[in-house]
């Protein structure tokens, strides 16, 4: 890493460094406990379909992330505790975790 002026040996450190990931445990819930929001953003000019919060283990938030992106032919990541998918597709998602057991507000 390139930083003008410091010289790690002489004791400076990095200020823009990330530390380690705050990596707290989470209260784990079955799918049917979940109380799931859905809302959608524009970002760039194009849409995100956004939903959580998930109180899921790390494996199992993969596996779900890996079957809803197959299900659904897009893409999509986890942010924090929430899921965001490529394009505007709020229904179908919605209905594919009503499929797999999870609760959903509204």
């Amino acid at each position: 890493m390139f930083e003008l002026g410091a010289k790690i040996e002489e004791g400076w450190s990095s200020d823009n460094k990330r530390g380690p990931k705050d990596e707290s445990p989470i209260e784990v819930q079955l799918p049917r406990e979940h109380r799931l929001w859905f809302r959608r953003e524009k970002r760039r000019g194009k849409w995100v379909t956004l939903c959580g919060p998930f109180s899921l283990e790390k494996e199992e938030r993969s596996r779900l992330l890996k079957e809803l992106k197959r299900s659904l032919g897009r893409g999509g990541t986890w942010k924090a505790d929430r899921i965001e998918m490529q394009g505007e597709c709020q229904e179908a998602l919605r209905a594919e975790l009503r499929r797999r057991g999870f609760g959903l507000r509204g």
